[in-house]
C-alpha cells in the first residue's frame, strides 16, 4: 500500500476514534443547588412536623383536655405529649398556616 492510500483509510476513520477528552465522565449536575433543594424540602418538613405538634398542644390546652388528676387548675405535662386534640394532623397544619397573627391580641382582663 502506498502512503496516500493509507492516509486516505486513516482519514475515513479518525472520526471514530473515541474522544480522548471526554473518556472520563465529567457530572454536570450542581451538587450544591440540589444539596441546598434537599436541606431546605427538609427544614421544611421538619417545621410543619413542629407546628403540628405546637398547634396540637395549643388546642388541648385550649380545649382543656389534659387536666391534672391531682391538683385543681393544673396541667398534666405527660398527657400533652401524647394528646391528640384534633382528628386529623393536617387540621393543626391548616389551622397553624391560616390563622397567622403579626402582633398579638390585647385583651383587657
Amino acid at each position: 500500500m502506498s502512503k496516500d492510500v493509507e492516509r486516505e483509510v486513516l482519514k475515513m476513520y479518525d472520526g471514530s476514534r473515541p474522544n480522548e477528552d471526554d473518556l472520563f465522565e465529567t457530572s454536570n449536575v450542581n451538587h450544591f443547588a440540589w444539596g441546598l433543594a434537599v436541606f431546605f424540602a427538609g427544614l421544611a418538613v421538619w417545621l410543619a412536623i413542629a407546628l403540628v405538634n405546637a398547634e396540637n398542644q395549643r388546642y388541648a390546652l385550649m380545649t382543656n383536655k389534659c387536666p391534672d388528676p391531682l391538683f385543681k387548675g393544673g396541667i398534666d405535662k405527660a398527657c400533652l405529649v401524647t394528646v391528640r386534640s384534633r382528628d386529623h394532623w393536617w387540621e393543626h397544619l391548616w389551622y397553624g398556616f391560616t390563622h397567622v397573627r403579626v402582633t398579638p391580641e390585647h385583651s383587657e382582663r
